[in-house]
């Protein structure tokens, strides 16, 4: 089967393209002639044209919005069957913008299918949106860890004594890195012996020149800029604790990798990071900037961090790409009748 994911256009360490990556190389080792394109929200022109070159017998949009989008404004028309993955954004903010809502329930209405790897939202989204979850499925996450070499520690000039707390994620205002600069204000007044690392792409420049004025006036915390994707494994096993402080999050790759490798969690308390993290057995959530307070205290401690340590080996990419391939393949099948584009013989 030929198979095209659209993902949006960003930096390709985003969530967005690991996944994309992970469904691509999961499905090519089933068989599958697989491509990724990447689209901007506006849609280029060439974008058509190069859905009809490959001429897929189903598509897979990472991104309702952004993906869909484009797609209802260029490949509508060729009557290509499609499975739609809601993202966070998605299911969290865009469903209720009036910008983004009418088109949202378009492209899920237009899908073979719409799918989630959250069995929380899934949950919720069944419930408050009933008449948009009749084609949800489920997806069980997978995780592929990278192999290149990263020692973290060393970047930052951080020693071993020091509990090193690193937040993975892209600037932007919904991941809450500024917020978290001034909850760890007062653990730093307190005396403890911590560094507070960022790692993660700059997707709103406005947001990320007032974080980097931030950070400046800290020494105690580091932006380290876009770490390969291969090599996150390698900077989280140099960190004592993965901090996730979304406001809102779908699943977020950062954290299946660190619940993956038994690293330490603290997150706030969302549908998104609940899925991932079990309290007080891998690591810790919190619902306000008090409770990250508490919570990171508590992980100061080198002996209860060991006791988080707890390695999840549920996540199976093998798995994951076999469910995504009966989704496709069932997409496929209820394919309209006259297709305006034919798979080449």
């Amino acid at each position: 089967m030929r198979i095209l994911i659209v993902v949006p256009q960003q930096d390709h360490a985003s969530g967005n393209w690991v996944t994309a990556r992970r469904f691509q190389q999961g499905l090519e080792k089933l068989g599958h002639r697989v491509i990724t394109l990447e689209v901007t929200l506006q849609g280029e022109a060439s974008f058509q044209g190069k859905v009809i070159d490959f001429a897929p017998d189903v598509a897979l949009l990472l991104h309702a919005y952004r993906s869909g989008k484009p797609w209802l404004d260029n490949a509508r028309d060729l009557m290509i069957p499609t499975v739609v993955m809601l993202t966070g954004t998605d299911v969290n903010h865009g469903l209720d913008d009036p910008q983004q809502s009418d088109i949202i329930q378009a492209v899920i209405e237009q899908a073979a299918f719409v799918m989630l790897q959250n069995p929380i939202i899934a949950t919720a989204f069944s419930r408050n949106r009933p008449t948009l979850a009749t084609g949800l499925k489920t997806v069980p996450p997978g995780v592929i860890l990278g192999h290149e070499i990263f020692d973290l520690r060393a970047t930052l000039g951080v020693a071993q004594v020091r509990t090193l707390f690193l937040m993975p994620a892209g600037l932007r205002p919904v991941k809450g890195a500024i917020g978290l600069l001034k909850i760890f204000d007062q653990l730093a007044a307190n005396g403890a012996s911590f560094h507070l690392a960022f790692c993660g792409p700059l997707l709103d420049e406005d947001y990320g020149r007032r974080f980097r004025a931030e950070i400046e006036t800290r020494p105690w915390a580091s932006y380290i800029g876009v770490i390969p994707p291969e090599a996150m494994a390698a900077a989280m096993r140099s960190a004592d604790v993965i901090i996730n402080n979304s406001i809102s999050e779908g699943l977020a790759n950062s954290l299946l990798e660190a619940a993956t490798l038994g690293i330490p969690i603290l997150a706030r308390n969302n549908p998104g990071n609940a899925a991932l993290v079990r309290h007080d057995v891998n690591g810790l959530l919190y619902d306000d900037d008090n409770g990250c307070l508490r919570q990171a205290t508590r992980l100061l401690e080198k002996e209860y961090r060991l006791q988080l340590s707890r390695p999840e080996r549920s996540y199976n990419p093998d798995m994951e790409a076999k469910a995504l391939e009966v989704i496709l393949m069932e997409a496929f099948s209820h394919r309209p009748k006259a297709q305006i584009i034919a798979s080449p013989g």
